[in-house]
This record gives structure tokens, C-alpha cells and sequence, in this order.
């Protein structure tokens, strides 16, 4: 590694609310710090993914024209010919995933480039042509969307890669026979979608009917109970210009899937929407997290360009929390609060008597994070470490966690700036 930096974030284990602390015991109290892995501080990709990649069981990262195998990270290794790419423009390479296509025990890399440009695998030749640029096939010849998801999306043991084409929203599925071989995109709408670009996509079980649904800036796909059944569209104001990926899950433990999305990708706020049922209709209240000015967060923050976003659990208490941070140089200098920083915060969620808190929690200044966010255990120490690429180069938070004593955790939190159990949070 060429630099290396910690950033420390706070958070007391099993405390509902920062309002209401009450006693614990000694070690209820955690420092969660974040050290900052530079893979490279050179632009090749908005992305970054995480996977078995030399079949030794350790989880090895890939970044644009590199991977890096586990457990240093220090060496990279050309998947295919590694070229700068023009930070006054954009990469050709977005988005990158690991999946063992061809069933050979070695992890090949699934890369979509420019939104409306093809996907492309490239096959894992393993040790003997590791020192040659990887085989390369194309699978799709246009993904389109900027938060395209290759998640399991109905139920069958592949996962499906979720995007738009044509301006249609739908999914690809991996052919059985041969999954190096073109595969066939299944529409689930009619040409709606803004194409080739677009914000805000993702999949969650909306209706908790046991199906995962999709999930776009201007409502829901419910999955038909059917394979080849029509995708009902329920209309629901999520995002205008929309943001990034988009997540169901249970914010208020009320049983039912509420909705987690940034609402501009290139610019401001972050919201959760609240699922409630009245007399058999199903509605969606927006709580805004943050928005375009500090009064507008509980605790005073404000920062743009959230273009990536995902769930996890980061301080282990039981509830998913957000992972997010500043796509830097998303628009280059066009949107605002461009300069403001090239932060990281994980947002932790708590729920007490008030309502819900989202207390943010940073966990690094100057990496940034690019169209794709991870998170992954890399070192499988049960903490959740955060993978970040974009202009910035492409950067591991590695998650430590210290036992802290009370005075010293209580007096790093950061303090809200207006009453607790205000409707906006």
C-alpha cells in the first residue's frame, strides 16, 4: 500500500438512543475506527468488488483494470490492460462483480462499463495466465442505469443483473448451458425508464409476499407470483431526479419493508420512506435523514453527491445501518459542494420512545466512493469493512473495533442540534 489512514467513529453497543443513555457496563462502550488502504490514488474505475478470485477461500479485490489478492492487497494484477482514465471525464469501467460463471472454482470478474455500453466477463484463467490479459466475453450489448444490481432476484440459485435497456426496466438472467454466451434481457415495463443514464435503482421484497421486487425512483415492480407473469407497477414518488441503489428494510420494526434512498445522485438528501397501511391502501412517508441544510439533519450534517449506497450491519447491535459517502467529482465541479470533501459515514440506526435516529458516524475524510459501494468482510473478522473506487483511485476502510471507557465515549458523539423526535428524522 502507498498510504494508509485511520479514522475513528463512535458507538455504544445496545444503546437505543444517544437522547437516553443510561448505565452499561464497561465494555458497552466501542471506538470504531476505520484505516484507510490505498490500493491507488490513479482514476480506472467508478467501481470496486470483492471475491474469491485465487480460490485459497480469502475474499481478493478487483478495481477497474486490477485485482489485488488477499490477504495484503499490495500487488496488482492486470485483468486486462490498465489505462488512466480522464478525470475530466469518465471511466470506461463502472461497475465490477465477482462470480464464479463458469463453475471452475475460480472467481471471474463481471464488468459493465459507460451506462448503455456492453457487459463484459472476463474468465479467470487461473494461475497459468495470470500474466496475460484475462479472456473476455460479452454477455450484454447495453446496460443502462447507473445503480444496476447483480443480486439473486428470482429465486433460483444464479444471481440476475437488474438494469434498464431501451429504456425498459428489467433483469438478465445467466444461460444454464453456457454463461460466457450472450444473455437475454426480460423487460418488466414499457420504454419509461431514462435511457442510457438514470438514477436510483434496486430490489427488496416491497409486500413481504416472499418475492423480491424492483425498485426504481418513481415507485415499485411487484414480482408476479408466476414466472412469466406482468410486473404490476405501483407509482410512488421515491426520488425526482433519483439516486443511487435502493434498499427495503424495516427502519421502525413495525414488520413491514420500508424504503432507504438517496434522492440525487449529484446532488442533495437522504430519506427513509415509512411503509403504512390504512384500510388496505399502502403508503410511503417520506422522513428526510439529510437534507440541503444543516436544520434539516438531526445532528447539523450536510454533503452532496451520495451516488452509492448500502445496508449493513457495521456495529453489530442487531440493525442494518447506512453506508454512504461523497461521490467525488460525481458532475465534476458542477454540483454543489463539490469541493466540500471526499467523505465516508455510515449512518447508525436507533429507535427508542422518540421515533428513529440515524446518528452519523464518519469513517473516512478522502476516499470517497464512486457509482459502487461494498461492503465486505474482507478479513472475516466479523466486522464489515467498506470498499470504495472512484476519481479519487480506489480505497479499503479496514473496521477495527476498541473498547472505549464511558467519559470518552460520551464525549466524541456527535450532539444533535434541535429536539429529539422531530417528524423530519
Amino acid at each position: 500500500m502507498n498510504r494508509s489512514r485511520t479514522t475513528i467513529s463512535l458507538v455504544a453497543m445496545g444503546v437505543f438512543a444517544v437522547h437516553h443513555l443510561g448505565t452499561f457496563a464497561a465494555d458497552d462502550f466501542h471506538l470504531h475506527r476505520f484505516h484507510r488502504l490505498v490500493l491507488t490514488d490513479t482514476y480506472y474505475s467508478e467501481g470496486i468488488g470483492a471475491g474469491d478470485l485465487d480460490g485459497d477461500g480469502q475474499s481478493d479485490i478487483v478495481h477497474g483494470p486490477y485485482w489485488f489478492a488477499a490477504p495484503d492487497y499490495d500487488i496488482p494484477r492486470e485483468i486486462y490492460r490498465a489505462k488512466a482514465q480522464p478525470r475530466q471525464a469518465y471511466a470506461d469501467n463502472f461497475f465490477s462483480w465477482v462470480h464464479d460463471f463458469n463453475g471452475d472454482g475460480l472467481g471471474d470478474v463481471l464488468v459493465v462499463g459507460f451506462p448503455g455500453t456492453p457487459g463484459f466477463i472476463y474468465e479467470n484463467p487461473g494461475p497459468e495466465g495470470w500474466e496475460q490479459p484475462w479472456p473476455k466475453h460479452q454477455v450484454l450489448d447495453s446496460v443502462a442505469n447507473e445503480s444496476p444490481q447483480f443480486v439473486n432476484l428470482v429465486g433460483d440459485p444464479r444471481p440476475e443483473l437488474v438494469f434498464t435497456q431501451g429504456g425498459h426496466y428489467g433483469f438478465a438472467r445467466i444461460p444454464d448451458q453456457d454463461p460466457l454466451k450472450p444473455w437475454t434481457f426480460e423487460k418488466i415495463s414499457d420504454p419509461i425508464a431514462p435511457n442510457p443514464f438514470g438514477h436510483g435503482l434496486g430490489i427488496g421484497d416491497v409486500d413481504s409476499d416472499g418475492r423480491a421486487d424492483i425498485l426504481c425512483k418513481d415507485g415499485w415492480y411487484q414480482q408476479p407470483k408466476t414466472e412469466g407473469g406482468e410486473w404490476e407497477f405501483f407509482a410512488v414518488p421515491f426520488a425526482g431526479p433519483g439516486g443511487a441503489d435502493m434498499h427495503t428494510y424495516d427502519v421502525d420494526g413495525d414488520g413491514d419493508q420500508d424504503v432507504i434512498t438517496s434522492l440525487a445522485a449529484h446532488e442533495y438528501g437522504l430519506a427513509w420512506y415509512e411503509q403504512v397501511e390504512t384500510a388496505g391502501e399502502r403508503r410511503f412517508v417520506q422522513h428526510l435523514i439529510m437534507g440541503k441544510q444543516p436544520n434539516e439533519n438531526e445532528y447539523g450534517l450536510v454533503f452532496t453527491e451520495m451516488h452509492s449506497l448500502k445496508l449493513a450491519d457495521i456495529d453489530g447491535d442487531g440493525l442494518k445501518d447506512i453506508v454512504t459517502g461523497k461521490t467525488y467529482g460525481s458532475h465534476h465541479r458542477a454540483s454543489p459542494l463539490w469541493d466540500a470533501g471526499a467523505v465516508v459515514y455510515w449512518f447508525k440506526l436507533q429507535r427508542d420512545e422518540d421515533g428513529i435516529h440515524w446518528l452519523p458516524m464518519l469513517a473516512d475524510e478522502n476516499s470517497g466512493v464512486g457509482r459502487q459501494l461494498a461492503v465486505h468482510d474482507l478479513n472475516q473478522d466479523g466486522l464489515p469493512d467498506l470498499l470504495a473506487g472512484g476519481m479519487k483511485g480506489a480505497s479499503v476502510l479496514i473496521h477495527r473495533r476498541e473498547s472505549v471507557d464511558e467519559a470518552t465515549y460520551r464525549a466524541a458523539l456527535p450532539q444533535p442540534i434541535k429536539a429529539s423526535g422531530d417528524d423530519s428524522q
